[in-house]
């Protein structure tokens, strides 16, 4: 159970429970096409629906309501309730939630990325800025370790890196930059045509990502334990849609969070345990860097990034060092059993 799940109803509805007579339906603003990215959203709405005998439905789009970068404005024009979107797309709009994409920030599975999520969303200054775009922050897409796929010579040491192009948002664009490499912020929707062009030479990715943009397909080589980070996907709702709920669609909403959460953590690892044989089907070779490289990757990028993170939030008016250590406590919580772990049913 997420027990630590603050925002849930505390109890569960009836077969008793009278439902509203009216019908509600909110339209879903998402990107790409249906995969494990997208499965906790996927199961909402199943479980919205059967839930509310009907009467509560989610029009799930990929695609046809706004572009992937435009998300978070569509809903603070309250054009769809519902959206998905990832800070690196668009630092600017979402800062305080970019702290869950610096490097090498130390998380080791997705369970520990969902837990530390929400800590951060729950955080005062998250919730602050999310306010300015009358959004609401639902649930988080919890995701492993980025990791690269690309073409030719394979990665062994840091001075690969320089000057090549590489697809990385985020921190972990910051990250490669620190070594040389040109990192381009691009949206796994413009991946890979860039990389089919030559304009790049390698893309981090999620492993879902790396199938379903279909970079694998490109792909001669993948890093099996670079890991130097990931980025963070929360699901957001319009404020005004959320409060115009009646308290049975919002109880009904709200319980179907956690096994919504549940599938998509099971879903995904299970595609993690796939993931070899994945990588034989399309021929690409795992590779493994020296573990010294990449404890020299980590020393020589971790803190330059993090620092200037820092203080490019302070001077931009936000709590920048709170929240570095915030996220640095609340995982060190997490692990010490302060703040619940996820236990699967």
């Amino acid at each position: 159970m997420l027990k630590f799940w603050s925002v849930l109803a505390a109890g569960v509805i009836s077969s008793a429970t009278v439902l509203p007579a009216y019908a509600t339906e909110w339209n879903v603003s998402l990107w790409g096409s249906r995969r494990a990215f997208t499965e906790h959203v996927e199961k909402l709405a199943e479980l919205v629906e059967k839930d509310s005998g009907g009467s509560f439905t989610m029009n799930i789009s990929y695609g046809g309501l706004a572009p992937n970068r435009e998300n978070l404005d569509g809903i603070a024009a309250g054009s769809f309730e519902m959206a998905q979107f990832c800070a690196g797309y668009h630092r600017d709009k979402n800062r305080t939630i970019t702290v869950l994409e610096l490097p090498f920030l130390g998380v080791a599975t997705l369970e520990e990325e969902l837990a530390l999520s929400l800590a951060i969303y729950d955080h005062p200054a998250t919730k602050g800025e999310m306010a300015k775009w009358n959004a609401k922050l639902l649930m988080p897409t919890p995701l492993p370790q980025y990791n690269l796929v690309g073409r030719g010579a394979e990665p062994q040491d840091l001075n690969w890196f320089d000057g090549i192009g590489v697809r990385a948002t985020g921190g972990i664009g910051a990250a490669f930059g620190l070594l040389g490499a040109n990192a381009v912020s691009l949206s796994a929707t413009e991946t890979f045509a860039s990389m089919e062009s030559g304009e790049i030479d390698a893309v981090a990715f999620a492993q879902h990502a790396h199938f379903s943009f279909k970079t694998i397909d490109l792909a001669e080589w993948w890093t099996s334990n670079l890991n130097p980070g990931t980025v963070n996907c929360p699901i957001v709702v319009n404020v005004d849609a959320y409060e115009a709920l009646s308290p049975e669609h919002r109880e009904i909403l709200d319980n179907a969070l956690e096994p919504s959460l549940e599938h998509f953590l099971a879903y995904y690892q299970d595609l993690i345990y796939k993931w070899d044989a994945i990588l034989e089907i399309f021929n690409v070779r795992k590779v493994e860097i020296p573990e010294a490289e990449v404890t020299a990757f980590r020393e020589r990028v971790a803190v330059p990034v993090r620092t200037k993170w820092i203080s490019d939030m302070e001077a931009s008016g936000f709590p920048g060092q709170e929240l570095a250590d915030f996220a640095d406590t609340a995982l060190e919580e997490i692990r010490a059993g302060k703040r619940p772990m996820i236990t699967l049913r």
